[in-house]
């Protein structure tokens, strides 16, 4: 028999918790080991019972969502419940499986309970983004939304990247750029080096640079990002 996901529901409305309570009572593959009102608790819980899966609102009173991601860290894949709409948050952050907008509707929560119990691929394995998903970037300074295609290039650095948005924004962010390659749409970003992801839609073109190199010229962007000779024809390919 496989082992049931032990879940841990995180909202500070009661109603909304009873209601998703009983959502999941039809998913005898998912046992709600706990519930909290607010990330102090949460946190607390998280770190007692360790849950596989966390249902975790995103506006609470004290600590948002985001903030109790920051300080828990949890084992468990994250699934976020909230009210705000859905271009708004279908990607708070990279590594969340699924969000669930309010009022959870049954069908939406089973499709989600099949990923997280792997009859609709791994959950290990999230989906790519859209152009209109917005990202939750968040560095030691600040955090902000920003909307994927508005992201003009990444660059890598070691563990870290620097994600660049059309806007000149520079954040460096705790993510490998691996990472942002599984995720990102495809057909929108392409990989010119390899520590470099640029957003094709941004490109204004490319030059030679010396007798084995080239760059990348992106609209906006004052420093021009390189690219190697191993990924210049495939990119070319793709500006035809």
């Amino acid at each position: 028999m496989t082992p049931r996901l032990r879940a841990l529901v995180v909202d500070d409305e009661r109603l909304a918790r009873v209601e998703l309570l009983t959502l999941l009572r039809a998913h005898p593959e998912v046992e709600v080991v706990g519930e909290a009102a607010d990330a102090d608790e949460a946190l607390r819980r998280m770190e007692a019972l360790d849950p596989d899966v966390l249902f975790l609102d995103v506006q609470m009173p004290g600590s948002s969502g985001f903030e109790l991601l920051e300080r828990a860290h949890p084992r468990g894949r994250v699934v976020f419940v909230t009210a705000y709409d859905t271009h708004a948050l279908r990607a708070f952050d990279v590594n969340a499986l699924d969000y669930l907008l309010k009022p959870v509707h049954p069908e939406r929560l089973a499709a989600t309970v099949a990923r997280l119990a792997g009859g609709d691929g791994d959950p290990r394995s999230p989906q790519r983004l859209g152009g209109d998903d917005h990202l939750w970037i968040q560095s030691d300074r600040a955090a902000r939304f920003v909307k994927v295609r508005q992201i003009a290039c990444i660059l890598g650095a070691g563990d870290y990247t620097e994600v660049v948005t059309g806007d000149g924004k520079r954040t460096l962010v705790l993510r490998a750029l691996k990472d942002w390659e599984r995720r990102l749409p495809a057909t929108m970003f392409a990989r010119v080096h390899r520590g470099t992801l640029v957003n094709m839609e941004w490109v204004e073109r490319i030059e030679p640079h010396g007798d084995e190199s080239f760059r990348v010229i992106l609209r906006g962007i004052d420093r021009p990002v390189p690219m190697s000779r191993r990924h210049a024809a495939r990119l070319k390919f793709r500006l035809t």
